[in-house]
């Protein structure tokens, strides 16, 4: 008698804990999603901030004029780029994100994500780093080698990439956290 309750507490705790098992890797898929659409707004966000941006300085008169735009450096193109094709991927990925709420031990769509993930990551690093050193330029200069700071005459210019650059980072690390919960969702799975 003794050894049947033991047994049929056993198969209980055996089933409670998958059953929590199950909850936390559905939390870490809500948490996935929520990250993604993070993500998108903010990649979306920098590419639509840096396409935007220019501005216009007359020199002695109207009719000569200097103008700084977001295509002139081939670097910020590819920030926007980069940008782009990042929320891009994160806005396709959502029907995924949410096929893992609704199904828990999905492996192989994740791991699908979590590869494409890697990559979005290694686009928008190279894409955010480029275009913080030109920024980074923009305001300081480099003596040496003679360029001059333009973000005391291009001050709105400058203001926009600076600000661009923000949801880019951003979701560097949105994406570095969401290899992070694909890892544990991986790990945990039952």
């Amino acid at each position: 008698m003794k050894a049947g309750a033991v047994e049929l507490r056993e198969v209980g705790k055996g089933k409670s804990s998958s059953t929590s098992r199950g909850g936390a890797n559905k939390g870490v898929s809500i948490l996935d999603f929520i990250f993604r659409i993070l993500a998108f707004i903010g990649t979306l966000g920098s590419a639509i901030a840096m396409v935007t941006t220019n501005e216009t300085l007359p020199f002695f008169t109207r009719f000569l004029q200097f103008r700084a735009e977001y295509d002139d450096l081939p670097t910020f193109t590819f920030f926007v780029v980069t940008n782009a094709i990042v929320s891009a991927y994160m806005l396709l990925s959502l029907p995924f994100s949410i096929f893992h709420i609704i199904r828990n031990n999905a492996q192989r769509t994740r791991i699908i994500l979590m590869f494409f993930d890697m990559v979005s990551l290694g686009l928008l690093t190279a894409g955010a780093s480029a275009a913080a050193a030109i920024v980074y330029l923009a305001h300081k200069g480099n003596t040496r080698v003679n360029w001059l700071a333009i973000c005391q005459q291009f001050n709105s210019f400058c203001e926009r990439t600076s600000g661009s650059l923000i949801g880019s980072f951003a979701g560097i690390v949105l994406l570095a956290l969401l290899l992070m919960l694909s890892g544990f969702a991986l790990a945990r799975r039952p």
